[in-house]
């Protein structure tokens, strides 16, 4: 069976600081007509920083579409104007919400997190042998950093307390690696 569409028409409907929003024309694998809503992202890291064997750095921040305060792992955008890697990345995004830096960065899994109504592709890093330093968050961004064992970290999320879905997925992957 075929399952591939094709584009027949490509419509951007608002372009963002961050993220794009398009209404797509596109031919079925049938031969029919239809439309596809979707979110055009430059994709992601993020980076579960291990302070020692044992313990992982979390960050707190408010998200204003689910209105909770959230525990995750540190995370960010690509800059959809610059042609960044992936590590690049991560570095600056560990640097600007923990203050660390790491020594070593390995990559682990990238997963797409909603792949209904967004290509965002999410790409997750391990860090290690941080080096401690200074807080530098985006000027609209506020986090704060919390030390949590990785064990607790994982019993936050039975209990409910981490719901973010990258945190989840990263956090539940390493815990099945070892």
């Amino acid at each position: 069976m075929k399952l591939k569409e094709k584009l027949s028409k490509k419509n951007k409907i608002y372009k963002g600081r961050a993220i794009d929003f398009c209404v797509d024309e596109i031919i079925l694998p049938d031969g029919k007509n239809a439309k596809r809503e979707y979110i055009d992202h430059p994709g992601a890291v993020a980076i579960v920083p291990f302070i020692n064997k044992k313990d992982i750095v979390l960050v707190r921040q408010y998200r204003y579409p689910v209105d909770k305060i959230t525990y995750e792992i540190p995370a960010g955008k690509l800059d959809k104007n610059k042609k960044e890697s992936l590590v690049a990345c991560a570095r600056r995004e560990l640097k600007e919400e923990t203050g660390y830096s790491a020594k070593k960065i390995t990559k682990l899994l990238s997963f797409f997190p909603s792949s209904s109504f967004s290509n965002e592709e999410l790409y997750i890093y391990l860090a290690e042998d941080l080096v401690p330093g200074e807080v530098h968050p985006d000027e609209d961004e506020f986090v704060e950093k919390t030390i949590v064992p990785f064990k607790q970290a994982v019993e936050m999320i039975k209990a409910g307390k981490i719901k973010d879905a990258k945190t989840v997925i990263a956090l539940l992957y390493l815990k099945n690696l070892n």
